[in-house]
């Protein structure tokens, strides 16, 4: 036989092995293509789910800085009303309402996000029973 570059490729002489041992390889080696398939899923699983706890910690990290954040904004913005108020209750009690109307606010933002997620949903019901 001869190969592009002109010279003779080596042929294994199969005419003394049986079907039966051919299928006996072809099933060994189709079993260790699996198992190593396998091995190397589980390996990049591994990778991945290292990568998901890395940006897990990260994003958790995040999240504490940023409350610790606006944690002392409200400190500095209650001890900065106190002085200007003479009082540090008062000061307090401005941020305290700050936070109960920035809270008030979101509420209800949501609220009206998820009834309209809801009314979707329920339009969508009613059109699958109109189409019936």
């Amino acid at each position: 036989m001869s190969t592009p570059m002109g010279r003779e490729a080596a042929v294994p002489d199969v005419s003394d092995i049986g079907v039966g041992d051919i299928l006996k390889s072809l099933s060994g080696d189709l079993s260790k293509l699996v198992s190593q398939e396998v091995e190397l899923a589980k390996l990049e699983i591994r990778a991945e789910a290292k990568k998901a706890g890395i940006m897990a910690g990260a994003y958790g990290g995040a999240g504490a800085a940023g409350y610790f954040a606006v944690l002392f904004l409200s400190l500095t913005l209650a001890f900065l009303l106190a002085s200007l108020f003479d009082s540090y209750w008062v000061g307090a009690l401005i941020v305290t309402v700050l936070w109960g109307i920035a809270g008030a606010v979101l509420f209800s933002m949501a609220k009206t996000k998820q009834k309209t997620v809801e009314t979707l949903k329920e339009d969508k019901e009613w059109l699958k029973t109109r189409k019936n």
